[in-house]
């Protein structure tokens, strides 16, 4: 069967929002951008000439970018329908899973005794820390003394998760991935149900040296609730292949093949070897964390806007490798102004920039309601029914554009 686009590149900036949602204010977001926020504190702007050639400037008033003509995309916000605004509610929505009830937070007061008191049992070690804290930092103020009594650093962020840290060598890797596992199984209780348990394994000898080990971490997520845009996919023969951590933020539900990934430019590098090399009908999901999780949360922007310049870079790259009948889609899962207060996600509407070789009338459309409305142009390009479960409406320009 003949179909538009073949393949189906959607890579996620993870965090990079552009505009506080219409109902921002019930989150603490209202004036949240972290695209215009980081144009405002980069020196001369933002260098971004490939988002820029692709339309990004028609979406806000960045500092760096200019209005173009762009025959070969698209450009357009979407707003996140569901209630959040985390990485798993932003990328469920996106395969069409609407999300009502947000996930727990325990960023204030740590975990609940009665829930360390049973992960201490049931693992064997001692638990440390229980607080909100920088991956990176906590091990400086814990890591030795985690080596020294083999016990467990546990965390947690502005995120729904509860992160274990443990040293590679004095607790061992396999022994940290079951610990997370039974945090997991703790954690499926209502009262205490996160999004996801992270493993943050590290190595290093004292406390000026602890390095986490990207490449080992390990997420457990909960199941989406209701089979996706990408179970629809796989059910039907179609290639869903995942790049970065998105089998995690799915638990595997709908994945036919992952790529693991230790950093953005590895993410890229990734990325471009599946659209040079690989030969497939379906969907390429691809996610690139550190925008969020280096410099977002960090409350960076000058590092943010840099991250933002190399990834321009690679984006250029990966563009030059598409062919005629591939999609590439650019958006992101929520935002994370790293000027805002806090060190939380921040509720704002996202970019979607769709290029293809194949498009002749590239201009900027209305906004959309939904995230869920990526998923559904997927499926409608396959020509495969959108189930009653998932919300989403085929943004149809993409498919029509002659």
């Amino acid at each position: 069967m003949k179909y538009k686009f073949k393949r189906i590149f959607v890579i996620v900036a993870d965090s990079v929002g552009i505009g506080a949602e219409p109902d921002a204010a019930l989150y603490g977001d209202a004036g949240s951008n972290t695209l215009v926020h980081i144009g405002e504190h980069m020196p001369n702007g933002l260098n971004i000439p490939t988002l820029n050639a692709l339309g990004i400037g028609d979406l806000a008033d960045i500092k760096g970018t200019s209005k173009v003509e762009h025959k070969n995309s698209y450009v357009m916000c979407a707003q996140e329908k569901s209630n959040g605004k985390d990485t798993m509610t932003g990328h469920w929505e996106m395969m069409g899973v609407y999300t009502t009830q947000p996930f727990q937070t325990f960023t204030d007061t740590g975990f609940p005794k009665e829930l360390i008191d049973e992960l201490e049992k049931r693992t064997g070690h001692k638990v440390i820390g229980n607080k909100s804290a920088s991956g990176t930092a906590i091990l400086v103020e814990l890591g030795e003394e985690q080596v020294r009594d083999n016990s467990l650093i546990v965390y947690t962020s502005a995120d729904s998760v509860l992160q274990i840290a443990a040293h590679e060598e004095a607790t061992g890797l396999e022994e940290l991935y079951r610990c997370c596992e039974i945090a997991r199984d703790i954690c499926m209780k209502p009262e205490w149900m996160v999004g996801r348990i992270i493993a943050r394994p590290y190595v290093g000898t004292n406390k000026d040296n602890f390095k986490r080990v990207v490449g080992h971490r390990h997420d457990i997520a909960l199941k989406p609730p209701v089979k996706t845009v990408m179970n629809e996919l796989q059910d039907n023969g179609f290639m869903v292949s995942c790049v970065g951590k998105i089998s995690d933020i799915f638990d595997g539900y709908g994945v036919v093949d992952t790529v693991k990934t230790s950093s953005n430019e590895d993410g890229m590098d990734k990325t471009i070897d599946q659209i040079k090399n690989k030969e497939f009908t379906g969907l390429c999901f691809v996610n690139l964390v550190e925008f969020d999780s280096e410099y977002g949360h960090r409350r960076d922007p000058i590092g943010y806007g840099k991250c933002l310049e190399a990834f321009d870079l690679r984006l250029k790259e990966a563009i030059n490798c598409l062919k005629d009948d591939d999609l590439l889609i650019v958006t992101a899962d929520h935002g994370n102004d790293p000027t805002w207060t806090g060190t939380d996600h921040t509720r704002e509407k996202v970019p979607v920039i769709a290029y293809s070789k194949s498009f002749k009338n590239g201009k900027c459309l209305e906004d959309r309601l939904s995230f869920g409305d990526i998923g559904a142009t997927i499926l409608e390009n396959f020509k495969l029914d959108m189930p009653n479960r998932l919300i989403g409406t085929a943004i149809g320009t993409l498919i029509e554009d002659k």
